[in-house]
């Protein structure tokens, strides 16, 4: 079996189109298999973006972006800030790349990066849906190095599900950052702020 985190060049190509409406915005996407939510935008990432604040961030880091829908929605509804995407799947941010284009995005680009690795700059903000499945090990890492990684003052959201591990996350955000809030629930999934310093 193939998952969305892993980088399967064996995995057949099945080249779909879809499109979400947020909030009055609509946007394209190229998907396929190998990525995560390939058919339609999954509910737990709408809630997400339904309670982001990007505010006055210059600079956004959406970790684990998949073919880009958390990042490019940030990026149409944003255009002051500066949106990386990173995902470990290269055939996700290839995806992602595409839908950039498709979308007229211009403040925001698509990077191969196990986790943090490949990006160099900090950010005032971080948002992801964690690759649950990859492990509580990789997960709680994401955790730590978006820590390390954002800007003083800066926020950091995710969403998960309570029983996929909601709260064993909250503990382990508690053990990072100052402030942690959920700051929604909705048909089991938890929207988490933290905010460092």
């Amino acid at each position: 079996m193939s998952h969305y985190f892993l980088d399967d060049k064996n995995l057949k190509h099945r080249p779909k189109r879809i499109s979400f409406s947020l909030d009055g915005v609509v946007l394209t996407f190229h998907t396929d298999t190998g990525v995560f939510s390939k058919d339609r935008l999954d509910f737990g990432t709408s809630t997400l973006l339904k309670n982001i604040t990007v505010g006055d961030a210059k600079t956004l880091i959406d970790m684990g972006t998949g073919y880009g829908p958390i990042g490019i929605y940030l990026a149409y509804t944003n255009p002051q800030t500066n949106v990386i995407m990173a995902d470990v799947n290269p055939r996700a941010v290839a995806l992602a790349k595409e839908n950039l284009l498709l979308n007229n995005i211009t403040n925001a680009k698509a990077v191969v990066s196990d986790l943090f690795k490949a990006i160099d700059e900090k950010a005032d903000l971080i948002v992801t849906n964690p690759p649950i499945r990859a492990g509580k090990q990789t997960v709680f890492r994401l955790y730590e190095e978006a820590y390390e990684n954002l800007n003083s003052g800066g926020h950091f959201y995710c969403v998960i599900q309570k029983k996929q591990g909601a709260p064993s996350t909250l503990e382990k955000l508690k053990s990072l950052y100052p402030i942690v809030d959920v700051i929604d629930r909705a048909k089991g999934y938890w929207i988490i702020l933290a905010k460092k310093d």
